[in-house]
């Protein structure tokens, strides 16, 4: 009997890949089946206006940010972790299954899990669906990324047991407390990596009347973004144009600066959390204090980000190891044990995830 499981399972395999999407504000990071997370490349595509034809997707296309011609732009196709231009986003979904499958096609386009933030709706659900399916998936299976981030880290999810998660990305910040296969308080907020960058040129601009790029905001967070004082500051030279001769202009902003840019948008992301800790059933949020909360996204690569949050919360924080990456481990997880997981995707008769139906 086990023999001939394992033959129909090899007869599977040669059907379609397996593969697993973070499907990313800032980042789209791709898992394949036997080989782990093989593509992780910025959610950017260039396109020729004139031509209507998509001249660049991810790295390429991130490079070419500010610096296009007026008839190339390059799109972010989504925004706050949905979908906002389908036609785009759906080359992009093309382009990087046909990257992840190179070399390796099968007879029947593939099997796929994606993550999407928690809290979006039924209209945006589908449209995640229907942008997957005509990149060439021939089956799409959704789940809210909290779980999938959970899964990814080997946590108790089916357990009747508290396990809480802070996923920090580009657009989208979620907050979950799982059990039992089930999200039982969470909360999705518009507040994360990009707004950061945001704030930091928001910053930048009132206090030294220099315009900069999106990029070199985000270079400076990278860089010197800390969120722990400490004796030695930290500097970083930023480029832009003066906003009263027009001129270019080069300034020297500390880690202080930094600290001071993101300040409103680090307590907001910390209010959430303690709005979804008070949510939660006095049962499972002793097993959170026993475990602790887990960390997770680019966001958990801000220094002294995990420290401050202890602090405020009160209880300990565990950062990923390669927090990036652990939403799209935890969909190759639910590829390779379907069966088990089949109560964590989001059900596709109504789209919905199951503890909303």
């Amino acid at each position: 009997m086990h023999w001939l499981l394992s033959k129909i399972a090899g007869f599977k395999g040669l059907l379609h890949n397996e593969i697993g999407i973070d499907l990313g504000t800032a980042n789209t990071l791709v898992y394949v089946q036997g080989k782990g997370v093989i593509i992780n490349e910025p959610s950017v595509v260039a396109v020729n206006q004139k031509t209507g034809q998509v001249v660049a997707v991810g790295t390429e296309a991130h490079n070419m940010l500010g610096r296009t011609p007026a008839h190339i732009v390059a799109v972010k196709p989504l925004v706050d972790g949905v979908i906002s231009d389908f036609e785009v986003t759906e080359e992009m979904i093309a382009y990087l299954l046909n990257k992840a499958e190179r070399g390796v096609k099968k007879i029947f386009g593939p099997k796929v899990v994606v993550g999407v933030p928690s809290g979006i709706t039924n209209v945006e659900t589908r449209a995640v669906r229907d942008a997957v399916r005509s990149a060439g998936a021939s089956e799409v299976y959704i789940v809210e990324e909290p779980m999938a981030a959970a899964i990814g880290l080997r946590l108790p999810v089916l357990e009747p047991v508290g396990s809480m998660i802070i996923d920090m990305g580009g657009g989208t910040t979620d907050i979950a407390v799982i059990s039992l296969g089930g999200v039982v308080s969470s909360k999705n907020l518009r507040v994360a990596g990009d707004k950061l960058n945001s704030d930091i040129s928001s910053y930048v601009r009132s206090e030294f009347k220099i315009l900069i790029g999106e990029k070199t905001a985000e270079n400076a967070k990278v860089s010197i973004g800390n969120l722990v004082m400490k004796g030695i500051g930290e500097e970083c030279k930023v480029k832009g144009r003066d906003l009263v001769t027009g001129l270019p202009r080069e300034v020297v902003i500390t880690d202080s600066d930094v600290r001071e840019a993101i300040s409103f948008s680090i307590a907001a992301i910390i209010e959430a959390c303690k709005e979804v800790l008070e949510a939660t059933p006095p049962e499972i949020l002793s097993d959170v204090m026993q475990r602790g909360i887990y960390f997770c996204g680019g966001g958990a690569l801000i220094r002294g980000f995990a420290d401050v949050l202890e602090e405020e919360l009160k209880i300990p924080i565990h950062v990923a190891t390669d927090p990036v990456a652990t939403v799209a481990r935890g969909c190759g997880i639910i590829l390779e044990n379907m069966g088990m997981y089949q109560e964590v995707l989001i059900s596709e008769d109504n789209d919905l995830p199951p503890h909303q139906t």
